[in-house]
């Protein structure tokens, strides 16, 4: 949901949507480009290349794992 959009604003729609989970209990699937974005804000992510799933994993591992940090 951030394509073209400041920073600023990508970070409170994240937000939004965050405590709309926690808050709502609701559970979101988001399609993002912004991997570290993204993984900053997810509790779970899939990676995609060429529309298969290459990596998946807890937020917090896939942010920290050095494949994705290079490619990504």
């Amino acid at each position: 949901p951030s394509m073209g959009l400041a920073p600023q604003i990508v970070e409170e729609i994240f937000e939004i949507v965050r405590d709309l989970n926690t808050r709502e209990r609701v559970s979101f699937l988001l399609a993002e480009q912004n991997t570290m974005v993204a993984l900053r804000h997810a509790d779970y992510g899939y990676i995609l290349e060429n529309g298969r799933v290459v990596m998946d994993g807890d937020a917090e591992s896939l942010r920290t794992n050095e494949d994705v940090k290079e490619f990504y």
